[in-house]
């Protein structure tokens, strides 16, 4: 604990020393000059790692796909497609799944992936993608497997 440094000013009267109001606004302004320089810098790697998570998720389930594709003979088409990777269809007789161990995940802003076969962009094969941070199909923020180019 710190000791306060007393001074006698006369006829037995004592002050303490210590921090003025003038010197904990000084500390305060600061550190709020440190907090704005370095809040912003950090303040986008979130978005950056959930970007980054949605690509994975996608390169694991294109894997999945692929390797019922192999196992099966064609690709799994409808709107449960996805769902075929872990539950074993009535019509797939070579199924070796489930090929995601933990289900088919959401995206990282908690949506469900969006999976199209026969692909509209990939021809001959499927079409991938998260709505991405406003949840809606289309718009520059969609995460897909077949629109690469962009990079953080």
């Amino acid at each position: 604990m710190m000791k306060l440094k007393t001074h006698t000013l006369g006829k037995g009267t004592k002050r303490r020393s210590g921090f003025t109001l003038v010197e904990m606004l000084l500390v305060l302004v600061i550190l709020a000059a440190l907090a704005a320089v370095v809040v912003p810098k950090f303040a986008g790697r979130s978005q950056q790692a959930k970007e980054t998570a949605a690509r994975s998720q996608i390169a694991n389930i294109e894997i999945a796909l692929d390797m019922f594709e192999t196992d099966n003979g064609y690709y799994p088409s409808g709107s449960d497609g996805l769902e075929e990777l872990v539950d074993q269809p009535s019509n797939a007789t070579s199924w070796q799944g489930p090929y995601l161990k933990k289900g088919v995940p959401l995206d990282p802003w908690g949506n469900d992936y969006v999976y199209n076969y026969p692909g509209k962009q990939n021809n001959g094969g499927y079409d991938i993608l998260s709505m991405g941070p406003d949840g809606r199909v289309g718009g520059s923020d969609d995460i897909t497997n077949w629109d690469n180019t962009r990079s953080n």
